[in-house]
């Protein structure tokens, strides 16, 4: 299946990872969970999966190829969200008896909605941006491109996200914190996964264009 691949192939299935990873993240960013004294969306699991990929998309592909899919993620979340709100809608028979829970874990607010799109969108194009320029400036400083590219990001991210989603349900300080929080463990998952990331990113440019 992965025999004599190309870097064009590979980027067909990174976007589809890459689509799937951000689409799982927000159906599971409805719940928190409890990270020492602190609360956390679920996302935080595996939503930083997604900037390790915009990591790898900038390094190999360019801004512009990353920007594609980053736009098509946001696209296929939105065809996500209406088909979940439209299945939310439609009746269900009587014998059907989960319709609550079914809503419950794939109904969501406007409010959540908008904070998950704004916040995706400006802080994995930030991403990417900030990935690409630092690649200017020095292409042999990987481990900080990465690092540095997915905190901006992520910090944006936390910041825009936990603001419109949570602000005037939490205490201020509870909220900040959240935000510091979540900016400072999705940046230290990037860097105990940096040795994986830089494989990956080895192996993909060996690969033949076509």
């Amino acid at each position: 299946m992965f025999e004599n691949l190309t870097k064009t192939d590979l980027y067909a299935i990174i976007s589809g990872v890459f689509t799937a990873c951000l689409i799982v993240s927000n159906i599971i960013a409805g719940k928190t969970f409890s990270f020492f004294s602190f609360a956390l969306p679920c996302g935080v699991i595996i939503f930083p999966v997604v900037y390790i990929i915009n990591d790898l998309l900038a390094e190999v592909y360019g801004y512009e190829k990353a920007r594609r899919v980053i736009l098509l993620g946001f696209f296929m979340n939105l065809v996500a969200v209406i088909c979940f709100t439209f299945t939310i809608w439609v009746p269900a028979p009587e014998f059907f008896k989960n319709s609550e829970a079914f809503s419950i874990v794939l109904g969501s607010t406007w409010r959540l909605l908008t904070a998950g799109f704004i916040a995706y969108i400006v802080g994995s194009l930030v991403n990417a941006r900030v990935m690409v320029y630092l690649k200017k400036v020095d292409e042999k400083k990987l481990f900080v491109r990465c690092i540095v590219s997915t905190f901006f990001g992520e910090s944006l991210d936390a910041i825009i996200y936990i603001t419109i989603a949570f602000f005037g349900t939490m205490p201020t300080d509870a909220l900040i914190a959240m935000i510091f929080i979540q900016a400072i463990v999705k940046t230290v998952y990037e860097i105990i996964v940096y040795p994986l990331t830089r494989q990956v990113i080895g192996y993909v440019k060996g690969l033949p264009d076509n």
